[in-house]
Order: structure tokens, then sequence, then C-alpha cells
């Protein structure tokens, strides 16, 4: 779905909301609904339609602007929330990002358009961007693969070895995904080994892999700018019986989450089919996080995959899932998959073998 189709997507939900335009400041959607990728920008989209749509970015931009946003009528300014605020009319309901605009933000914007009726719409165009269209997928699905790619490579090469710090083996895994054409991680890439996997977000440290620690390496590259995202755990040598029992915990948790994700599913159902399996064996207070989250144009976006959350799962969306077990000073278990949901279930994006790996 090409940019100006995503704004009459959003232009349904403004009537529906009552709107007559929205003012959209978060740079994430910006870019959704106009293809601009700098640093400075804002965009009304207009109810009524195109004719009334403006993007404003500065100085710096404007040869790219021309490139990326197309026939959007275009303003050049700084302070782009205030200008793209005064080019709608007197008398407008204007939606504002809410969840975006800072207090002081907000009162700018209140000084520079006097007459317009400022209304919070917080997350109009998150609810547009929960479902991903086919584009969207696929860039997706190209972001998992070099992450794919980059992981065989390091295995293949002997990169995952007792010896090698876990900053070392970070760095050489990011190397081969920017290689493979990834503009860079999707984020900060966890490798963590022995005790340290069992914290879930564990930052590499000099700390050198040993012959017996389990190794958990949460990562992802960044395509087109949509992110991938994926975690697999190995073992450096014959697992201990402990190990193997954790895994296999882990991975029948798993499957059951991936099971559960399906279309009209409440997403705190899938949650609770992956968490039920680690509780009923005695480890629910060790998974102490959510088992997943959307990902797309951000790593971490909506819907949310936890106990807490009361959304529901549709067709298009691109979730992971991510159950893990975490024994404190003994070390910790996580797979990972970014799947997509489709009519009757849910595929994987990332394709990297599930099964414990002795290395």
């Amino acid at each position: 779905m090409a940019a100006p189709e995503r704004r009459d997507a959003l232009r349904v939900l403004l009537r529906a909301d009552g709107l007559d335009a929205v003012l959209v400041t978060d740079l994430v959607g910006v870019r959704y609904l106009s293809g601009f990728t700098g640093s400075n920008a804002a965009l009304v989209v207009s109810a009524a339609g195109p004719d009334g749509d403006v993007f404003c970015t500065d100085g710096r931009y404007t040869t790219q602007a021309a490139a990326e946003v197309g026939d959007v009528r275009t303003v050049v300014a700084r302070a782009c929330a205030a200008e793209t605020a005064r080019a709608v009319a007197p008398g407008t309901v204007l939606g504002f990002e809410s969840d975006d605009l800072t207090v002081d933000a907000h009162a700018a914007l209140v000084a520079a358009a006097p007459g317009r009726h400022l209304r919070p719409a917080p997350g109009l165009v998150a609810r547009l961007r929960t479902v991903k269209d086919a584009d969207e997928v696929e860039a997706v699905g190209a972001a998992c693969a070099v992450a794919d790619e980059a992981l065989a490579g390091l295995l293949a090469d002997g990169g995952l070895a007792a010896g090698r710090s876990e900053l070392e083996v970070a760095l050489d895994l990011e190397t081969r995904m920017r290689r493979l054409g990834a503009a860079g991680p999707a984020f900060d890439t966890i490798l963590a080994a022995g005790a340290h996997s069992a914290i879930p977000h564990h930052r590499p440290t000099g700390t050198e892999l040993r012959r017996g620690d389990l190794v958990k390496l949460d990562f992802g590259a960044l395509v087109r700018g949509y992110h991938s995202d994926m975690t697999r755990t190995f073992v450096l040598g014959p697992p201990a019986d402990w190990q193997r029992e954790l895994y296999d915990l882990v991975a029948a948790a798993h499957r059951a989450g991936c099971d559960a994700l399906a279309p009209d599913v409440e997403t705190r159902a899938v949650d609770a089919a992956s968490r039920d399996v680690i509780v009923e064996a005695g480890f629910g207070e060790q998974f102490v996080h959510g088992l997943g989250h959307g990902v797309g144009l951000q790593i971490h976006e909506p819907p949310w995959l936890s106990a807490r959350s009361n959304e529901t799962v549709a067709a298009g969306q691109v979730l992971t899932v991510e159950p893990g077990v975490y024994l404190e000073g003994r070390g910790g278990v996580r797979i990972e998959d970014t799947l997509v949901v489709g009519a009757d279930g849910a595929r994987p994006l990332t394709a990297t073998a599930r099964e414990l790996v002795e290395l």
C-alpha cells in the first residue's frame, strides 16, 4: 500500500472520530504516511481529502522531501508542528498526537494556531500500522532473512566459540548483517553467556564464552526501515541435564504460543497458551516478561502479547513469540521468532532451526 492510500485509510478514522484533520508529529507515523525519512517533519492529514494535506520539513531536507513525499503540499520551517497547524483553517477540529507532544510543544502549538480546536487523538496512526500490507511483510521478511543468513555464517565460521568475548561475537554478528545489506542492527544485540543468559536484556561485556555455557543471542536486522527480531539459545558442548530440560520446556511453550496465534484470538489468550506450559512446570515466576510484541517500522510496537493486553489478533499483523525462563546465577533460555498472521494461523518469517544446537 502506497503512502496516499494509507492517508486515505486514515481519513476514514478521522471522520469516524469527528475530526476535520490530524496533526502527525511522531516521525515513525510521518514516514508511514508520507515516505519521508528525515529527522524533522510534521504532517497534517485532512478528513476532506488530499487537497487539505500539508507536509512540513526544514531547509536541510527540501531536496529529500521532493523525492520522498511526492505531491503533498509542502511548507518549509524549523517549527514544523506549529507551521502545519497554522496551515489549516481556523475553526478546524484538529486532532494531535498527545502521546507524542510534550507539554511545552503543546503550549507552542496552542499559541501558534489560535482558533483551531485542538483535540487529543493518540494512537490513530498506530491503529493503521498494526496490520501490515504486502510490501511491509516483504520488508520484514527481508530483514529476517538477513538475520538468518548472518547467524548461519557466524556458526559456519566457528564464530560462536569458547574463548571469544560476548562483545566480540555481538560485533561479528552485527558486521555480518551490514555486509548482507542491513542498514544496521534492529536494536542493540543481546549476547549473553553462562549466568548472563539468565538476564533477559543483558548487554554484552568482555566476558569470555566457556565450555558448558548456555549462550543466548537476541538480535535483528534493519532493512528498508523495517525490523526483524529473533532469539536463539545454544550450548557450548554437551548440555547438562538441567539445560536440556529447560530448553525443552521453553521450546514447548514457544510451540504453544505460535500455535495459538491466529485471527480473532485475544492477545492475552495467546500469552496464556504459552505461559501456562511454563507455569505448570513450576517456573512461572521465572518467565518475567510478556510473550511478544508487534514488529515493523519500530522494533517494539502494538499489538502486545501479554497477560495485561486486551487486544485481538488480526490477519496481517506481524508479531514475536518469545517465551523465556531465567534461572538466576545459572542460565536462561529464550526462543523467539517473528511471525506474520494469516487467515488460518501464523507462519514464521525467521527460519533458523529451533532445536537445541550443541557447538
